[in-house]
This record gives C-alpha cells, sequence and structure tokens, in this order.
C-alpha cells in the first residue's frame, strides 16, 4: 500500500513525524510526503504565541507540537500513483481522506474546540466522506494547549492507523452539552498568568493532588447499577494528610473484608499497595504497607480463583502488568510471574467471560494515558495472554479507562469507567459491555456520576463492591502547614 500525506510546510509537527513512523511499521507500506506551500493563518499566529506562553509558564518541552522535520519526498503530480491520499491540511480542495475535528479539518479546529473547553471527536473520513474511524483522543491536562494538542495528535494517529487497517471503533461517549464560543487568545493567555500564580500558591499552601477513599455499607453492587450516586451513608477513610489513599478496592476473605488501597506519601511522591481491614464501625486501624516495589504502585485489583487470592497492581512505570499471590493473607504477597512486558497499561483489570478470561486496560500510545482501552484473553488467569487482533478497540477520553472490577449483573457486563474529558479524574461513568469476542468490542454508557452527586470534593475516579462495603474516592484539601494527625 502506497500512502501519500499532505501537510502545510509551515504547519508541520512532531506528531506527524510520528504518524509517519507508525504508518512507515505497518506491513508492505509505503509512505510519502508532499508538502505545501501554505503560510500560517493570523490564528496560527495567535496560537503560537499562545503555546510559546504555556511552555514558558510551565516549564514545558515543545513536545509533538515543535516543528516538525519532515522533507518533502514527493512532487505535486504523484497523488495519482497513491493507494490513499490523507490530507492533513485545513484547505479545501480535491477529494482525499481528511481527518476532521468535530467536523472540520485543520489544526485551528483541533485549537477552537480546546478553546471552547471541549475534547473534539475526531473522525476519519475517505474520499467518498465515510466514516473510517471515529474516537475522542484526550489529555489528561486539556487546559494546557501546548499538551492537549500533542496528545490529540497521538490519538488521531491512532485513529489513521485503525482507520486505514480496516480496525473497528467502539463509538465515543457523546457529549450531551452545547457546545460553547471559543475563549479568545488574549483572554488564554491572561487566564494562563492569573492560572499559573494561583496553583503556585495553591501549591506552596496545599499537598496536591490528595486523593480521598469513601466507604458505606451496601448489600449490592449499589452506585454500579444505579442512575446516581448514593446521597447519603458515605464515611471518609482517615488519612494524617502526608499520605493520600487512592483506587479503593474491597475484598472479602473467610469472614473478613480487607479494603486495598494506593497509599501515597508525598514525601517520597511514591505510592504503594496497603491494606486495612474493615469491621462493623469501619477501618480498624491504619492502612498498612503490604506490597512494594521500584516503581509507583497503584490500582491494586484484587480477586479470587482456583481456591487462592491474586492481586494485579499497576506498574505502568515498569512497562509491565504483574500477577502477585497472597501467601499470607492481607499482609504478605509474591510475585507470581509477569503477564506482559513492554506495555505502559494503566489500570488492568481481569474478568471472565464466554469460557475465557478477559483483561482491559488503557495503554500509552504517545498521548494520553487514559484515552486508548485494549483487551487481551487467555485461557487462565495467568495466561498465555494475547492480544486483541483490533487493539486498541475504542479511544475516547470519557469512557475508556477502568475505574473497578467488571461486574456481571442480570446478564449484563458492567464496567466502572473514568470519564477524563474535564481532567484525569474529573469524573465517572458505567458502560455496559454489548459485544466482546476475538472479533470485536462494544460498549454503551448507561450512567454517568459527577463529584457533588451524592460525594463531595472536586474529583471522582473509583467505585468497587465487595464484602458489603461499597468504595469509592476522590479529593480533598491537604494544607502543609498542619500538624499531621497520629
Amino acid at each position: 500500500m502506497r500512502i501519500e500525506m499532505l501537510l502545510g510546510a509551515a504547519q508541520q509537527r512532531r506528531w506527524h513525524e510520528e504518524l509517519v513512523r507508525r504508518l512507515r511499521d505497518l506491513p508492505d507500506c509505503e509512505v510519502a510526503v508532499r508538502l505545501l506551500s501554505d503560510p500560517p493563518s493570523r490564528a496560527s499566529r495567535r496560537l503560537s504565541r499562545l503555546l510559546a506562553l504555556e511552555r514558558l509558564l510551565h516549564h514545558l518541552p515543545p513536545g509533538g507540537m515543535a516543528r516538525g522535520r519532515l522533507t518533502a519526498s514527493t512532487d505535486t503530480s504523484s497523488a495519482s500513483g497513491a493507494d490513499i491520499v490523507l490530507d492533513l491540511t485545513s484547505t479545501p480542495g480535491e477529494r482525499h481522506w481528511r481527518v476532521l475535528y468535530d467536523g472540520t479539518p485543520g489544526e485551528e479546529a483541533a485549537a477552537d474546540a480546546l478553546r471552547s473547553g471541549t475534547l473534539p471527536v475526531v473522525t476519519v473520513v475517505d474520499t467518498a466522506g465515510s466514516v473510517r474511524a471515529t474516537g475522542r483522543p484526550g489529555s489528561e491536562t486539556p487546559g494546557l494547549l501546548a499538551t492537549a494538542l500533542p496528545d490529540l495528535g497521538a490519538g488521531v494517529a491512532t485513529l489513521v492507523l485503525g482507520a486505514i487497517t480496516g480496525s473497528p471503533f467502539s463509538a465515543p461517549l457523546q457529549d450531551r452539552t452545547a457546545a460553547r464560543r471559543p475563549r479568545s487568545y488574549a483572554e488564554l493567555a491572561v487566564r494562563r498568568v492569573l492560572g499559573r500564580t494561583i496553583r503556585v500558591a495553591y501549591r506552596f499552601a496545599y499537598r496536591a493532588p490528595h486523593w480521598r477513599v469513601g466507604w458505606r455499607r451496601s448489600t449490592g453492587p449499589g452506585s454500579i447499577t444505579a442512575p446516581a450516586l448514593p446521597s447519603s451513608g458515605w464515611h471518609d477513610l482517615p488519612d494524617d494528610g502526608l499520605h493520600f489513599y487512592a483506587d479503593p478496592f474491597p475484598f472479602a476473605h473467610e469472614d473478613q473484608t480487607v479494603l486495598f488501597v494506593e497509599d501515597f506519601d508525598h514525601r517520597r511522591q511514591r505510592a504503594v499497595i496497603s491494606a486495612v481491614p474493615m469491621g462493623s464501625e469501619g477501618p480498624e486501624g491504619t492502612p498498612v504497607p503490604v506490597l512494594t516495589h521500584d516503581v509507583h504502585l497503584s490500582y491494586p485489583c484484587v480477586l479470587a480463583h482456583a481456591g487462592e487470592v491474586w492481586m494485579i497492581p499497576e506498574t505502568s512505570n515498569a512497562r509491565t502488568i504483574e500477577l502477585y499471590r497472597s501467601v499470607e493473607f492481607p499482609w504478605k504477597w509474591e510475585r507470581h510471574s509477569v503477564l506482559l512486558e513492554g506495555v505502559a497499561a494503566s489500570d488492568a483489570t481481569p474478568f471472565q467471560h464466554a469460557g475465557k478470561w478477559w483483561m482491559t486496560a488503557t495503554v500509552d500510545f504517545g498521548g494520553s494515558l487514559s484515552d486508548s482501552l485494549c483487551l487481551w484473553s487467555a485461557p487462565e488467569l495467568w495466561g498465555p495472554w494475547t492480544p486483541h487482533a483490533h487493539n486498541p478497540v475504542l479511544v475516547d477520553i470519557g469512557s475508556a479507562r477502568p475505574a473497578g472490577h467488571v461486574i456481571p449483573e442480570g446478564g449484563r457486563l458492567l464496567r466502572p469507567v473514568q470519564d477524563c474529558r474535564g481532567g484525569y479524574g474529573a469524573a465517572m461513568a458505567v458502560a455496559e459491555i454489548t459485544r466482546l469476542d476475538d472479533d470485536g468490542f462494544e460498549q454503551r454508557v448507561i450512567a454517568q456520576y459527577r463529584p457533588g452527586d451524592g460525594w463531595s470534593g472536586s474529583r471522582l475516579h473509583t467505585l468497587n463492591f465487595a464484602g458489603g462495603i461499597e468504595t469509592i474516592d476522590g479529593s480533598r484539601l491537604s494544607p502543609r502547614f498542619r500538624r499531621s494527625r497520629s
């Protein structure tokens, strides 16, 4: 297959280079580049100035928005020899394959969406205008164009590859709010300066981020199958201000319910997995470390299988997915095996369906850690694990990243997911898996939860149930200048 990519000579970016590299890695794929004389518009120049300001204020490298180094490899007469001409400019012209941001081509359309406070739905259309791929790539920091635009570009590259290879993508979560007017670049510049000042002051006075875990008694899956979070009954898991707790996973074993959490030490800037027994009145003491690693640990996904208790914590910084076995529940664990290597996977969540094991996780393809959902299957929990033929099966910052155990309920598979359209940890949703097999994956979101809807705070992140305990997490203020509680 021969692909020709059209770029504006003055608007090419480093993420375009990565797209070319990924295309050339496809079997029997030849990629040529045609650079068009496309002088920067007034809006493009304003965008460049805002990007420079953001990089200065936040000490950011140019990254994927740096000027690209691609050189023209074809002349204007060679387009007819290509199997696919991919036009990444905003200039109207011949019918080619295009990338559209909320229906409009070009980088300025992507920037307009971000300036209005939304992440655009990206579609890849062919010469007939038929949609070949759709998704909502995202960023954990959508409020900064210097990070959001290159993250968006990495997601665009994933969608383009899927469109060209014919991989199906599950549909992204749709916005129900009306589009807002994009803020002017001048207004954004003022906001960036003020925001940076406020952020510095906030970090001087408070430890950030500071997550908090909530729990309540429940006789069933509760919020996972409800249209809204319960408005009462939540209790905080206390912390001393120097640690925060997040990613709660309760687990019932031999008439005892234990709560496992990510235990982050602000002084070390690294987390371990800790556990605390849950009694009739709540936590019996303070969470105690039960699993450490050379890298940051989080998301202690605990489950029972084959008469034993297992845990898959997130070890994305080691680029592994690792399986641990309990040898003295809940205090002592040993590594059983490395399930996958060479993959930066977030929040791996295994479950059984149709006679085999499945595992979901979002994978880093150079942009967001939360928008590209991948699947693996295996005959047993310990493997061997085989990647799905169409990975990633979903590109959506609003519903890709796991947020807790997959729950079988009334013949359905319900999957708590993170909704990061407003930033990391901004909200949650519950998706019903409507198709899961070796050839495809589909889901539909059936409930959405936001902070304040029964759970106070500014974030909402993980939802789990076990042993008569339902757990959730969010955020709270943690003043630096207070005496820590013992």
